[in-house]
């Protein structure tokens, strides 16, 4: 650190040994401006870098060779934007918000609110802190996002005038970005004239590029590529002083191979036979006595997608970063065998990658999707592919949950909301392709350190640690920048959006009382408390191990008859030996509600609810239309209601066909209103929420919430008691023997779909092929089933057509009612409303009006 004149003024960078790292937006030019502004400042540049003698590194990328070993010893990493901002407040500026980390994607953003209800206000203010952005009460120049409903007001109005290029956004983006863990592009919700307020969630959306991908889209390139940044035609200085061996498992030609250690050497790297010699490992396979002797001394290992990555670019650039520039497991990813997955709603590079990914993870991936598939990776829920999958019960998800699978190196949970949220208006491929691989994963299943060394780590990680406490003691500054960094550390070790990691986490750091397991020999023998550091570690771990199969031996006793017998086996109580069981609150009410349909009986739930200290589920509530959650996607308000609820014993479900009782402020012809009906659910007022939260009671008597509408009934022509009565009765079986068709670009076929099904019914797709039904087809993008394809129309008097009155829709027709005739069946050609009318009042009507006659 500079020292200075005894009496003179400090300066603002007095103490900062600084090194600035060069990259695409950091050149050499703008390095020079940065370092000659902080050494005229105070601060001392470190001419030779070196983690060990720098307090800060700027840098505008985490994708240095140093980033990790920076991390590890709590040196602060910050965008070149951080100076300037300290010299514009003449002060230390706050780091996290200046961090290249990859996990903080809203670092840059500075954010103010107008016109937002206080709940929806503090929720995006806390995600966007957490997620390394900023607030301002004010609207600043430095502001880069205004949050608001509408353009109607001063603040929005300001930016319009003087600032154009100012975004104007819906809080939808922020709930949308927090939801995937990803900042995506804000376009769709910018105001005033945002495309997800004027456009339909199915209509069409782009494929965007995907950059992460390019020339990391699979393990095993194609030709040796051109270098395109070099100063000089065959000259890269990527490789320069660097000793790179290429293994044996390569598998590369005499001739390929010569070319690439010319390069390597004409570059002023050396090529070396000795893995002990070498600082790049290029090897296909994470095995074998290199790949593990590399990995442990912290060398660089990838793959040689990820060279000719180096050699095109000529810049340096993690293995880590991409999942496909590090080398692949011979046997693929546990339980990954059985797994047949097909992709839709990604083009390009993007679709390239996931196939490679797939098949590194050691899955089948499938061109055209069949039945015989379990999984669809999707940009969007909106595709053939898609209503198929729905079909035939086929999970759908993004293409975080195959990521981030691979990245952590287990199958996750198909429950978790991440991989199951689509933005509206967003095709997900423009964030494919930035999950970095996890090096902790790596060394647990690969590559595990042996005890020595492990201790070693441990000593030095702790050391670090001491490190900066002691500087923290003697310097207010240094605290705060160990504090930014232990945060920007934790964050990106874990995953921000997933409760039940936190709480795995949790427990890690907290150790729990436990009864000694001496020798069994010896019952009395007392273990010595003086031992190494490694051997509590090791028995730490080893506790943890067990834990999960003691929670669930525990558990099988408890029950009635002992240990599970064949019969009482639920899917739920499966449990994957490789995995850490955990009982987290959050996912029980987000991911995994009570009630949800698993098939368990009232004991099972109260068994269930007792085990995490909750109130037994006694009503199972969907809700529509309730005007205090209405426009929002997930508030904070309504996280918390929901919560207050279920503390009285009633969860928020979002599944018709398993919720007892429906909350509405009227009736309404909502997909949820109608086939709730179908479900046989008492129908309530939403005077019924507000009563609980506003009483934090459940009311002794429901019946007297009954919804009452008379104007509703008068106007559909109903009495809702006694369609519930009907509902009741019907048990979901109102059209259980009619044959019912739809033609394909039936306005929202989806919708009718729900409440056909939840009715009892199957809505099939009808296409008329040379005057007959589609044959069976195995295509990229079906709407039906093999069967239904093949069968045609099938047995029942009547036909049923769902059809509108457009031109493509019309010349279906006359090949229905051949088609209905050749099999001695009656076609009838009629409006959505009869399936509406029918549903609403849970009795079959008819009336002519129903009919769309033939032209």
């Amino acid at each position: 650190m500079a020292e200075g004149v005894v009496g003179e003024k400090p300066k603002l960078f007095d103490e900062v040994t600084f090194s600035v790292i060069r990259s695409k937006s950091l050149d050499d030019q703008y390095a020079l401006q940065l370092s000659k502004l902080l050494v005229d400042n105070g601060a001392v540049e470190c001419s030779s870098f070196s983690v060990d003698q720098v307090t800060h590194i700027i840098s505008n990328t985490s994708d240095f060779p140093a980033y990790n070993a920076a991390c590890d010893a709590l040196i602060p990493v910050v965008k070149a934007g951080w100076v300037e901002a300290c010299l514009s407040k003449g002060r230390l500026a706050q780091m996290r918000p200046w961090s290249p980390d990859p996990n903080l994607f809203f670092a840059g953003v500075q954010i103010t609110c107008t016109n937002l209800p206080k709940g929806d206000e503090e929720a995006i203010i806390a995600g966007v802190i957490a997620m390394g952005g900023q607030y301002s009460r004010q609207l600043t120049k430095l502001v880069t996002h205004i949050v608001a409903l509408s353009t109607d007001n001063e603040k929005c109005e300001q930016a319009i005038a003087k600032r154009p290029d100012m975004k104007i956004v819906l809080p939808h983006w922020f709930d949308d970005c927090l939801k995937l863990g990803k900042k995506i592009d804000e376009r769709p919700y910018m105001l005033p004239d945002a495309e997800i307020t004027r456009k339909a969630p199915e209509e069409p959306v782009s494929i965007p590029k995907s950059p992460s991908v390019v020339g990391a889209s699979s393990p095993k390139p194609g030709p040796l590529p051109t270098p395109t940044n070099s100063p000089s035609p065959g000259r890269l200085q990527v490789f320069q002083g660097k000793n790179v061996m290429l293994a044996q498992d390569l598998d590369l030609g005499g001739r390929l191979r010569g070319t690439i250690q010319d390069l390597i050497t004409a570059g002023g790297g050396t090529v070396t036979s000795t893995v002990r010699k070498a600082d790049m490992l290029v090897c296909q396979y994470r095995d074998g006595d290199d790949y593990i002797v590399a990995s442990r001394s912290r060398k660089d290992v990838g793959n040689l997608s990820w060279l000719y990555y180096l050699i095109t670019h000529n810049s340096w650039t993690s293995p880590f970063r991409r999942l496909l520039h590090y080398p692949i497991a011979r046997d693929g990813l546990p339980g990954f065998k059985d797994t047949m997955i097909s992709v839709s709603n990604y083009g390009g590079e993007a679709r390239l990658y996931l196939e490679n990914l797939v098949m590194a993870a050691g899955g089948r991936f499938t061109k055209t999707m069949r039945q015989e598939n379990t999984h669809l990776i999707t940009a969007r829920q909106f595709s053939e592919k898609c209503t198929a999958a729905k079909e035939w019960n086929i999970n759908m998800v993004n293409h975080l949950w195959l990521e981030e699978s691979y990245s952590k190196w287990e199958m996750q949970a198909l429950t978790n909301p991440r991989y199951t949220h689509f933005p509206s208006r967003t095709n997900l491929g423009e964030v494919v392709g930035q999950t970095p691989i996890e090096r902790s994963v790596l060394e647990k299943h690969f590559f595990p350190l042996n005890k020595d060394k492990k201790a070693e780590e441990e000593d030095r990680h702790k050391s670090a640690m001491q490190r900066s406490h002691h500087d923290a003691s003697s310097s207010s500054s240094v605290e705060t920048n160990s504090l930014t960094q232990h945060t920007s550390l934790a964050l990106r070790r874990s995953d921000p959006s997933d409760p039940v990691q936190r709480l795995k986490e949790d427990r890690k750091s907290v150790s729990t009382p436990s009864k000694r397991i001496g020798n069994a020999e010896k019952e009395n023998h007392t273990p010595s408390s003086i031992g190494s550091r490694s051997a509590k570690a090791r028995a730490a771990a080893a506790i943890h191990e067990l834990a999960p199969d003691m929670a669930l031996y525990e558990k099988e006793m408890r029950k009635k008859g002992g240990m599970v017998r064949p019969s009482r086996v639920i899917k739920s109580d499966l449990v994957d030996p490789n995995r850490k069981r955990s009982i987290s609150v959050a996912s029980e009410e987000k991911t995994s509600p009570l009630g949800s349909v698993d098939g368990r009986d009232d004991l099972t739930e109260r068994k269930r609810a007792k085990i995490v200290g909750k109130v037994p589920v006694q009503i199972r509530l969907l809700v529509t239309s309730y005007s205090r959650w209405t426009g929002q996607l997930t508030t904070a308000r309504e996280d918390q209601d929901k919560k207050v609820l279920r503390e009285l014993g009633i969860i928020v479900t979002m599944d018709p066909s398993n919720c007892t009782h429906l909350a509405a402020p009227g009736i309404v012809r909502t997909p949820k209103f109608v086939c709730a009906l179908a479900a046989g659910a008492t129908v309530l007022s939403c005077k019924f929420i507000d009563d609980c939260l506003a009483e934090s009671e459940m009311p002794e008597d429901i019946g007297s919430y009954a919804l009452k509408d008379s104007d509703g009934e008068r106007r559909l022509g109903i009495k809702l008691r006694q369609v519930v009565a009907r509902g009741k009765a019907n048990k979901g079986k109102l059209f259980k023997d009619l044959r019912i068709w739809s033609t394909p670009s039936l306005e929202n076929q989806s919708t009718y779909r729900s409440i056909i099904e939840a009715n009892g019914a199957k809505l099939r797709i009808f296409k008329a092929k040379g005057g007959s039904a589609s044959k069976t087809r195995e295509s990229e993008d079906t709407d039906m089933t093999r069967d239904e394809l093949a069968s045609g129309i099938d047995d029942g008097a009547i036909a049923y057509l769902l059809s509108g009155e457009t031109e493509e829709e019309k010349s279906l027709w006359k090949s229905f009612a051949a088609k209905a005739e050749d099999k001695g069946r009656k076609a009838k050609i009629v409006s959505t409303d009869w399936v509406l009318d029918s549903a609403m009042s849970q009795e079959m009507k008819w009336k002519n009006e129903y009919l769309v006659k033939l032209r």
